[in-house]
């Protein structure tokens, strides 16, 4: 009996990349033979995948960029793209196809879609990104991963939670060291789009905060890489501590180091967040058109885990009495990191693992039937 097969389908940035990563890693564990569908900027994401992951990179495209040429092509690249998955599923048939969105997933999601085959989505954010919203009725199964997430009408959710890396579940509910007269690091994350105004506002917050809590302070921030040398230098100049860099590949360790976490509040780091459990200030992305990330954050906020600024309401003054709150309130910053885990799905990657066995169950019956 040869193994059942699993095509991912993801891409764009690494709130897509992350949770498919965890699937991956997940059902290779029990037997199935794993391929990545994605496209040439997906395929920057996968290094951290399990070897044993097939990557197949797909032509896809959005109308979101480029000129009018680019935006006229857009049609012919995701058809070209979904004829050549067509061609690929035909020769070696999917179980399940799972798409986590982004429009790299277009293609193997519409060929599943064509051929019949079992498929579902992911939607890691509190509101149906584009691509997920196209085929929210056309697919078997939705898997929430902010609860509740906004669907179509008609349309069941299964409230899943968001999948994390291994990286991340081998650190869940670590120990948590409240903020003290010793070290105490604090991690700056921006993502792939937010990182700007964080790297303007962050430094200068810090620099402003009593030399008493100043002092004790390692930070550990993640900065474009056309601004990592002024803020670099805008750290040296305020005689803090930090490490500056485009990417951190270690963030799971440096989480868990942490006893502040400022960051926008993408789907994949709330669920790394709650799982690890961290306390927080979440500044969600003013640039999200369905303001998925304020969606994204409510659960930790309402649980008193993050204090929530929103990004109009951002300057160094404002960041710096609430940075100063939780560093010279260990108490206060302890249940903090407690009220976070409560909101955790540690377990989410098994819910939806088991989505996507039942469906590929539900097919196995069917046809046999």
């Amino acid at each position: 009996m040869t193994q059942p097969l699993l095509i991912i389908a993801a891409g764009g940035t690494g709130g897509h990349m992350f949770p498919a990563q965890a699937l991956a890693e997940a059902m290779l564990g029990l037997g199935w033979r794993v391929k990545l569908s994605t496209d040439a900027r997906g395929a920057r994401y996968t290094g951290a995948f399990p070897e044993a992951v097939e990557i197949e990179v797909m032509s896809s495209a959005t109308f979101a960029r480029g000129g009018v040429l680019a935006k006229l092509a857009v049609p012919f690249r995701i058809a070209g793209g979904t004829f050549s998955a067509a061609l690929k599923m035909l020769r070696d048939k999917p179980s399940v196809v799972v798409g986590f969105g982004g429009y790299p997933s277009i293609p193997a999601l519409a060929a599943a879609t064509l051929l019949k085959r079992p498929r579902a989505i992911h939607e890691q954010n509190g509101v149906l990104g584009r691509v997920n919203e196209i085929f929210a009725k056309r697919v078997h199964a939705i898997a929430c991963g902010t609860w509740p997430t906004e669907l179509p009408e008609g349309v069941e959710g299964h409230d899943i939670g968001n999948p994390v890396r291994a990286a991340i579940l081998d650190r869940a509910g670590a120990p948590y060291i409240p903020p003290g007269d010793y070290p105490m690091s604090i991690l700056v994350m921006g993502g792939s789009q937010g990182a700007r105004i964080l790297s303007d506002i962050v430094p200068a917050a810090l620099a402003t905060l009593p030399e008493s809590s100043r002092r004790h302070i390692r930070v550990s921030h993640q900065a474009r890489p056309e601004d990592e040398a002024r803020v670099v230098e805008f750290y040296e100049s305020a005689g803090i501590d930090a490490t500056v860099q485009p990417f951190f590949s270690d963030v799971p360790e440096r989480m868990a180091e942490a006893q502040l976490v400022i960051t926008r509040a993408g789907a994949s780091t709330v669920a790394d967040l709650s799982v690890i459990g961290r306390p927080s200030i979440l500044i969600p992305l003013a640039a999200a058109i369905r303001d998925e990330q304020t969606a994204n954050a409510r659960g930790l906020v309402d649980a008193g885990a993050a204090i929530l600024i929103p990004e109009k309401r951002l300057d160094p003054t404002s960041l710096a009495e609430q940075i100063q709150t939780i560093l010279e309130t260990p108490e206060g910053a302890t249940q903090m990191s407690i009220a976070a885990l409560s909101t955790g799905k540690p377990d989410a990657t098994m819910r939806l693992v088991a989505l996507v066995e039942g469906l590929a169950e539900q097919n196995t019956a069917a046809t046999t039937a």
